[in-house]
């Protein structure tokens, strides 16, 4: 097999996953021993055995996936597999995996982890937009899901340094005096991960920043901000490098008529940390006129940004449009306003997009609309034209710095 040079691996955002390549591919190394290991003892789970039948009998899919892996090595990179089989067997490992914490090699989206390279080969990218594929694909992470909102997932639950989420590293890192538990239960009184996951606020830890004042925009989750666009289209080339929103696929389950309202406005993104509060609230009071979930694509990323780790997270204009999201629209009180679009995306293992809010519902500025079951990944903010006089955070973004804390002042509107 011919080798081809490596890419340079750019900076990963999020700390979902280990920064250097060189800590993936051992982490990787880790999972697939664990999952030979499992493999000898334990049957396949049915979810993940019909996975494998899939892609086995779909001609296209097998050649795809199949290139996709024998292309990522041979570029050199260390995969812990070598085959779709040995794939479907780590995928079988992780659907049973609890998380453990690490502040400096953190391995919170391993799926991502292990299909890293494959996915953003050439033949890679067809597999991961597959209808059939991904339709199965969500039934693994909900399985996975499922396992995490179990009391067997609370593993890591514990202050046993330094893989335990409450040791001292992680309460530090995590801010964990800032939300509720008992520390006089075991696994301090969480039902599980996702429990712990979706942990809430203490009263007072977000305050809404002047909450009676209309012109006030509040950020609707613990994110840092990725991107600003303006102009916004109804339709635009979604799939290129400079990855224009397309209002149209973004909200593609609202009417057309309705969705026009917002071209020519503006969109802002942002991006979640493996370590941060995963709950969305609203950023504006108003009536909830929409509220829908879409499926969509878990691991698909963007030609355009090339073959790397990356590329994922450098897709996060294009996954606003593919891949499985939540959608809540809200009529403002402010007529300055007018509507909004909260557009909350999963990607990855993050796909699970829970809405608590409902249709007719009216909001407080930071009230609560749902959340990330497991993980957190971006959202986005859609405003009419000639809503927003300015935003609060400004150009260049950084990733090593802390995230923008929900509830606390995004933008003023004009008017």
């Amino acid at each position: 097999m011919q080798t081809t040079a490596r890419p340079a691996t750019k900076r990963r955002l999020g700390n979902w996953m280990p920064q250097k390549e060189e800590a993936a591919a051992q982490a990787r190394l880790r999972i697939a021993a664990a999952a030979r290991e499992r493999e000898r003892r334990t049957p396949m789970t049915r979810v993940v055995r019909q996975l494998a039948e899939l892609v086995h009998s779909d001609t296209v899919l097998r050649m795809n996936l199949s290139r996709a892996i024998d292309e990522a090595l041979g570029m050199g990179f260390e995969l812990g597999y070598a085959n779709i089989d040995e794939l479907m067997s780590i995928v079988d490992y992780l659907a049973g995996y609890a998380p453990p914490f690490d502040a400096q090699v953190p391995i919170a989206t391993p799926l991502n982890l292990v299909l890293d390279w494959p996915m953003c080969m050439p033949s890679g990218y067809a597999v991961f937009r597959d209808p059939a594929f991904n339709a199965q694909l969500r039934r693994v992470l909900e399985y996975w899901c499922g396992f995490l909102c179990g009391p067997h997932s609370r593993t890591h639950l514990t202050t046993d340094a330094p893989h335990g989420w409450f040791c001292e590293a992680a309460q530090r890192k995590m801010s964990l005096a800032d939300y509720h538990c008992d520390r006089s239960q075991p696994h301090w009184g969480f039902a599980s991960w996702n429990d712990f996951f979706t942990r809430r606020l203490r009263a007072g830890a977000r305050l809404v920043d002047e909450p009676e004042n209309p012109a006030v925009i509040v950020n609707a989750c613990e994110a840092s901000p990725y991107d600003v666009r303006e102009d916004c289209q109804l339709h635009d080339r979604f799939w290129v490098k400079a990855q224009p929103y397309s209002l149209r696929e973004i909200l593609a389950g609202s009417e057309t008529e309705f969705v026009r309202r917002f071209a020519g406005g503006q969109v802002y993104q942002g991006y979640l940390s493996a370590f941060n509060y995963h709950r969305w609230h609203a950023p504006i009071a108003g009536r909830i006129v929409q509220a829908y979930n879409i499926d969509g694509t878990y691991y698909s990323g963007l030609e355009a940004e090339g073959t790397d780790v990356r590329g994922l997270n450098d897709s996060q204009g294009y996954t606003s449009a593919v891949a499985a999201r939540a959608v809540i629209v809200i009529e403002a009180d402010s007529p300055a306003i007018g509507t909004l679009a909260c557009v909350f995306v999963g990607m990855a293992e993050v796909s699970s997009c829970r809405i608590v809010a409902s249709v007719g519902q009216h909001l407080a500025k930071g009230d609560e609309l749902g959340f990330f079951q497991y993980g957190g990944s971006t959202y986005c903010l859609i405003f009419q034209p000639n809503v927003i006089r300015r935003f609060i955070p400004k150009p260049p973004y950084r990733d090593d710095v802390a995230p923008l804390k929900v509830n606390a002042r995004l933008a003023l509107a004009s008017g």
